[in-house]
């Protein structure tokens, strides 16, 4: 009977390969001038592809990571992670978690992507929980999906602890990462690498040789939406692959390539394209040790790739003018830029030797930066490309595994969000009398469902198409461009829409403002729309270039009515807006740095 079972896997896993081979295929046919790197590789699924890469690049690094403040960046092998991925794997079976449901919530780390690649590739359903949920938030997580063991970092053991005491069905196993001992009923993560071990030498070969259906669910996420309660999107291995595939056909990844990884992993957007990506492709990972270390770590990594989220790069490329100003270099900086412009438009790019003190900002060697999770400010884009380093804008959510479009590296569009991949389209539906209508997505790597959500699931994908709620439109070169959500339009009293979203870029343009987010306001008028915009002073710009009015509250929103007044004068009568609240604090924002529009405290 296994032998049978064994003979029906092998049969599906040939029919299997030859579909992704089929999709290379597909991926080498397409015309499209951006389309340049065509050496893909076939893959079935995850385990498919990390067991391919640990063998192809086994001496070449895969993670750099620091294990002791005290000392430098040390590095784990492909084989090395092979090893402790068998291990881990085998562990856990011996544990009895074949089939359950696994989360891992934590810092960025080795441990993490080891865990996660494990708990997906021949054990059971991964869980990836964001580690700035409060309590509660992780609870009903851990209590919806009907989590059996989690994986985590020791600070949040007490908090397991008190959840499993409350009820014995929830959190069976505890699994801390931090440690590797045996602590009564909590497992360390050396432990179960142990027990791997042990049964590795026994001859256990039922992680080795697990089966994996690439169609089931094996993934599990959890969306940290602006309002109401996440939603869990369900993902397979072929959703995955399909985008790790398609990913490196329009943007360069080569074995040299250092990915720093600083946007949380429980995220698709740096679980898919900064880990399983680079693994891929294999490229290293180095780990950042978190935000307030960026500038270190740049230094000590020197990486050349980049993902993250508008936040960080307008901050960084902020620094770079500030620190600039402060030595009264300001215009000689502008001239060299635009001096370096001219010259480049001849093939002649002198960036390395002008610029050479700002690209040692990011390292010295950074090659491209991916900014995704956000609309990103095309002037940033551009800004930064001026100095020599390439900024591409992508456009990724859960629901796709996450990548739905991207900007190819050497046909970049600074205000699209990129052009679909190949195997995948890209369309916009319900289009108004300018084109504009809500962006649709279609492809394998589109998701398997809402989790226990039948209904919500068929409202959102029809007929194959994911309906993604962003309003856009799609040029005749293929690129597409995001002008707000659905759910956040203004609908006015005589049917006119607003996006909020157009009028805040406009606003967040002045130096003067740090962030700004627009809205009805439903305590005016019921005969009238009223447009009020609660916009964040940049305390840095007011310290910098006007101290003299810094606890004039009066005079500063005055100069904030100078800058609405001339946005107000650009457009028609019903996007006007009347009024405004003057805030000293950031907006309230949620766990991907995304403001929560209809929270009373950000109006």
């Amino acid at each position: 009977m296994k032998n049978m079972e064994t003979s029906n896997y092998e049969d599906r896993f040939a029919k299997e390969l030859l579909e992704a081979e089929r999709s290379v295929e597909g991926i080498k046919d397409d015309k499209r001038s951006y389309v340049k790197y065509k050496d893909a590789r076939p893959l079935v699924n995850i385990k498919h592809m990390v067991e391919s890469s640990c063998e192809l690049y086994k001496d070449r690094v895969a993670f750099h990571e620091k294990f002791r403040k005290s000392k430098g960046y040390e590095k784990i092998l492909f084989k090395d992670l092979l090893e402790m991925y068998n291990e881990f794997g085998t562990g856990l079976l011996k544990l009895g978690l074949k089939g359950e449901k696994i989360a891992i919530i934590g810092s960025n780390s080795s441990r993490w992507a080891i865990s996660y690649l494990a708990v997906v590739c021949g054990v059971g359903v991964v869980v990836p929980i964001d580690k700035e949920l409060p309590e509660k938030k992780i609870e009903d997580i851990v209590r919806k999906a009907e989590v059996s063991a989690i994986i985590y970092e020791d600070k949040y053991e007490e908090i397991f602890k008190k959840m499993r005491g409350k009820d014995d069905n929830c959190l069976k196993t505890l699994i801390n990462m931090t440690k590797d001992g045996r602590d009564d009923d909590i497992i360390g993560f050396g432990e179960v690498i142990n027990l791997g071990i042990k049964g590795l030498k026994e001859g256990d070969r039922e992680f080795l040789d697990a089966e994996i259906d690439r169609d089931e669910m094996r993934i599990l996420l959890f969306t940290s939406g602006t309002t109401g309660n996440p939603k869990g999107v369900m993902l397979s291995h072929k959703n995955i692959v399909e985008d790790i595939m398609a990913a490196p056909t329009i943007l360069k990844v080569t074995v040299d390539d250092i990915f720093f990884s600083v946007l949380p992993m429980h995220h698709t957007y740096e679980c898919t394209c900064g880990m399983l990506l680079p693994i891929y492709k294999g490229a290293s990972v180095a780990y950042c040790e978190g935000l307030k270390y960026i500038a270190k770590n740049l230094q000590e990594v020197r990486p050349t790739m980049f993902l993250g989220v508008p936040a960080i790069f307008e901050k960084l490329y902020k620094k770079i003018w500030q620190n600039v100003r402060k030595k009264g270099k300001e215009n000689t900086l502008k001239k060299i830029v635009k001096i370096n412009n001219k010259t480049k438009k001849v093939g002649i790019n002198l960036g390395k030797i002008f610029f050479k003190d700002i690209l040692n900002v990011f390292g010295g060697r950074m090659r491209i930066m991916i900014s995704g999770g956000a609309a990103i400010d095309p002037s940033v884009i551009d800004g930064i490309r001026d100095f020599g380093i390439n900024v591409v804008q992508g456009y990724g959510l859960t629901e796709c595994a996450p990548l739905a479009a991207l900007n190819p590296d050497t046909a970049p569009v600074s205000s699209s969000i990129g052009v679909a991949f190949p195997n995948m389209e890209l369309r916009v539906l319900d289009e108004d009398e300018k084109g504009i209508g809500e962006l649709c997505v279609k492809g394998p790597n589109v998701m398997l469902g809402y989790y226990e959500m039948p209904e919500e699931t068929a409202e959102t994908v029809v007929d194959g198409w994911f309906r993604t709620g962003d309003l856009g439109y799609i040029d005749e070169n293929g690129y597409a461009y995001i002008t707000g959500r659905r759910k956040n339009l203004i609908i006015t009293k005589n049917g006119e829409n607003v996006s909020p979203e157009e009028l805040e870029y406009e606003i967040n343009l002045s130096p003067l403002v740090l962030e700004s987010m627009v809205y009805q306001d439903e305590a005016a008028n019921k005969e009238d729309t009223l447009i009020a915009a609660s916009i964040v002073v940049d305390w840095e710009y007011i310290d910098e270039f006007h101290s003299d009015i810094k606890d004039d509250d009066d005079e500063i929103i005055k100069m904030m009515w100078e800058i609405v007044d001339r946005i107000n004068e650009a457009h028609p009568v019903y996007m006007k807006i009347r009024k405004i609240n003057f805030k000293k604090e950031e907006l309230l924002k949620n766990t991907t740095n995304k403001i929560i529009r209809f929270a009373e405290e950000n109006k």
